[in-house]
């Protein structure tokens, strides 16, 4: 009987079921009276407005600022800021806030969430996480408040600033304005200072404990996860500009002034790799535009974020492999160290699994019917919209074609658990159920492949 319990409660899930837990309370929250604006919304919309704020996706079948009352905005907020960092995780901080003892499961799932290495000291990191993530909103709520505070009332502005701040370090994309930051697509605060809230919140806390233990004296050196997180984001942010820019530059950019181009480039280069905001409407963007979208939000943020996808580093990982077997190299080499095979076949696993989950929702999408009051035979025609809005969902990224308030219930349904499983992980989801017993080994036989 304890070796069952202790099964039942293995790390990962408990780490699944916190997200569950949390998904499911904040669902029944909405769906009471006071949440809604007017009325009540039906329990599908709350479940996945719940699941969206929770895995911190974005997409929304409802209008947060209009369908949604004060108190039910502030459930989303509390949704999206616990979902960010995870629930164990404040709970691991209370915890030793009060002194009290924290369990070797609780130690392990915060370890695995945050860190790439096990180290001594991860309670202090755990509670200089959640300090800086105040700093870091809070910075970002002032700069937000300058701005809104031009458009808006004082206290309007200052809600406004908080919400926005909160939601783009978490890489939620919530946004209170009906047709999120589209007004301000030219304007330098807020899209510098919403770019720069997504990026800290991308790139893992890991790695910004090192850089400030690196630039206090703390730290000698960056390590090898570090320095590939901020290569390959730094890569990516580039290179994503550059396409959208030269893809849209005869298109939707055509009339715009040299500084919104540039803005709306880096801006839309950003927030695909897991965050929902828009300055532009995404349905209007070209075809070659999408297809760069899409491959951003599948690679998604970084390990130990607050955003999805596989991650820079798989996506760094398996160029280096590819690169290294061209060159005829067994391992993988970078920055004078080698990277065990173990995280090597884990990197492959997660690529496929995740590639795997993503045609088969998008073949749900598209077998549960049509957009709208389209027939299901229609479908079809929207395949680009569905692969769009399944992928956003896995990278837990937010941004849609303008279907998602569309959707059936049936839909609904594959698109909250695609939600769950790129907040979670499609590994760690297929690991909970099943057992950590190794398995036997047999002789082996060669097979031919490529």
């Amino acid at each position: 009987m304890k070796r069952f319990v202790s099964k039942l409660l293995s790390p990962q899930r408990l780490f699944i079921a916190s997200f569950a837990v949390m998904i499911i309370m904040g669902a029944v929250i909405l769906w009471l009276p006071y949440s809604a604006a007017g009325g009540h919304i039906s329990f599908i919309d709350a479940l996945f407005t719940s699941a969206s704020a929770v895995c911190v996706t974005g997409l929304t079948v409802l209008d947060i600022g209009t369908d949604l009352s004060l108190s039910g905005q502030i459930v989303t907020l509390c949704l999206f800021q616990i979902g960010g960092l995870g629930i164990i995780t404040f709970s691991i901080v209370l915890f030793g806030l009060m002194g009290r003892g924290i369990s070797f499961r609780g130690r392990e799932i915060v370890q695995s969430t945050f860190l790439h290495t096990p180290r001594r000291d991860f309670i202090v990191i755990a509670k200089w996480v959640l300090g800086l993530t105040f700093i870091i909103e809070a910075t970002g709520s002032l700069f937000l408040f300058i701005r809104f505070y031009q458009d808006l009332s004082p206290g309007q502005a200052f809600y406004y600033a908080v919400y926005h701040a909160v939601s783009a370090f978490n890489n939620c994309g919530y946004s209170l304005f009906s047709r999120n930051l589209m007004n301000y697509q030219s304007d330098i605060i807020v899209n510098l200072t919403i770019m720069g809230l997504v990026i800290l919140g991308g790139i893992g806390f890991v790695v910004q404990f090192e850089i400030i233990s690196l630039w206090r004296g703390f730290q000698k050196k960056l390590s090898v996860h570090t320095n590939i997180v901020l290569i390959t984001t730094a890569s990516l942010i580039l290179g994503g500009a550059a396409f959208f820019y030269l893809f849209e530059m005869n298109h939707i950019l055509k009339d715009a002034s040299i500084k919104t181009q540039i803005l709306t480039s880096f801006f839309q280069s950003v927030i695909p790799r897991t965050a929902g905001f828009n300055t532009i409407d995404i349905g209007q963007l070209t075809n070659p535009t999408i297809l760069v979208l899409i491959m951003l939000m599948f690679i998604g943020a970084s390990p130990g974020s607050t955003g999805g996808g596989i991650k820079t580093t798989s996506f760094a990982l398996l160029l280096l492999m590819i690169w290294n077997r061209l060159k005829g190299q067994e391992q993988v080499n970078v920055f004078n160290r080698t990277i065990p095979g173990e995280i090597l076949t884990r990197t492959i696993a997660i690529i496929f699994a995740s590639a795997f989950l993503v045609v088969l929702v998008t073949s749900i999408l598209l077998l549960l019917g049509g957009v709208g009051n389209l027939p299901p035979l229609e479908s079809r025609h929207f395949f680009v919209e569905y692969l769009f809005e399944t992928v956003s969902a896995f990278g837990t990224v937010g941004l849609s074609m303008g279907i998602t308030s569309n959707l059936s219930t049936g839909q609904k349904l594959a698109i909250i658990f695609m939600m769950f499983a790129g907040r979670v992980g499609p590994l760690t989801l297929a690991f909970s159920w099943y057992s950590t017993k190794r398995g036997l080994t047999y002789a082996e036989e060669s097979v031919m492949v490529g």
